[in-house]
């Protein structure tokens, strides 16, 4: 975890809500290939360059999950009040059969899947080197986040590895 810490250029962006724009609740980064260019809440993430660290972590990720990824959404959770709202990855420009690989590193976090349709919520403790996958019937079905937690002691990273199709964002943009 201190590799990442180091070698990553993290920093605090800035989220359109209905009451403007708002810092998120956490520290985040973006690393990936060139063209993984990746658009969600008003922010435009524009790849940094693999780190070390990172491509050890997608590459064992890929290999466990039997997917290939081009980039990584790391949030840094420094204190329990850090949090992540509920949400799904459904944005045009992922892969159709989108496999998110989840790696948890640092203190325990609750996450949290809700159900789209029954409202069914099921947590889960996520510990130091938790690997949660999640395929595409999950961003279909499911909504999910990481729920504050004043209690909570440590610093948490995430990372959610991804494959982000370009062409669909020059389409889109074309379509424009």
């Amino acid at each position: 975890m201190g590799a990442l810490i180091a070698e990553v250029a993290w920093q605090q962006d800035t989220m359109t809500t209905p009451g403007g724009r708002v810092p998120l609740p956490r520290l985040t980064a973006w690393p990936g290939e060139p063209d993984a260019v990746y658009v969600y809440s008003g922010i435009r993430n524009v790849p940094q360059t693999w780190t070390p660290a990172v491509a050890r972590l997608r590459d064992a990720a890929a290999d466990t999950c039997g997917a290939r990824f081009n980039s990584v959404l790391l949030n840094r959770y420094r204190i329990g009040l850090d949090s992540m709202g509920w949400h799904a990855d459904k944005e045009p420009e992922l892969e159709p059969e989108l496999v998110i690989a989840s790696i948890s590193l640092g203190a325990s976090r609750t996450f949290e899947f809700r159900h789209a349709r029954t409202q069914a919520t099921h947590p889960l403790t996520l510990t130091h080197g938790s690997l949660l996958v999640m395929r595409v019937r999950t961003q279909l079905e499911w909504i999910h986040r990481v729920p504050k937690e004043p209690g909570a002691k440590g610093e948490r990273i995430n990372l959610t590895f991804r494959w982000v199709d370009a062409s669909k964002r020059t389409r889109r943009a074309a379509a424009s």
